[in-house]
């Protein structure tokens, strides 16, 4: 029986389907294992080279030292030689979603109103006036 990997390299698919960029990028998660696959991501492929971006050094040390075993799980996988090589590299630091610190004021909305003593209040609204003049 052979694998679906092999098989895919055979059919007539479209050349987008077809491309080997997208199979070994695809075929990166089951050729990793999950564990390895949550903290990598595959990006692209440099004539044989596959890139990973790691999440920091540490990863990438470790995964280094099982280069020649991924390689060997990513082209058994694909049914085909198709990566020679893997770079390992950091990935960029992404931030991530924040709350906002304040709430955004409503249109129309004095910022005098938030002042709780009156008179600060008056005076606060006169320089106003005094500064747009």
């Amino acid at each position: 029986m052979e694998r679906a990997g092999s098989l895919i390299g055979k059919l007539k698919l479209p050349a987008a389907m077809a491309d080997p960029e997208i199979r070994v990028r695809a075929a990166w998660a089951a050729a990793a294992g999950k564990k390895i696959a949550r903290h990598t991501r595959a990006t692209m492929l440099v004539r044989d080279t596959l890139v990973v971006e790691v999440e920091d050094m540490v990863w990438q040390r470790q995964l280094a030292t099982l280069r020649p075993i991924l390689v060997h799980n990513l082209n058994k996988t694909l049914g085909a030689a198709l990566v020679a090589d893997i770079d390992f590299r950091p990935m960029p630091a992404r931030r991530k979603p924040q709350m906002a610190q304040t709430v955004r004021p409503k249109a129309g909305h004095d910022e005098a109103d938030s002042i709780t003593d009156p008179v600060m209040r008056m005076l606060y609204r006169q320089a106003r006036k005094k500064e747009r003049a």
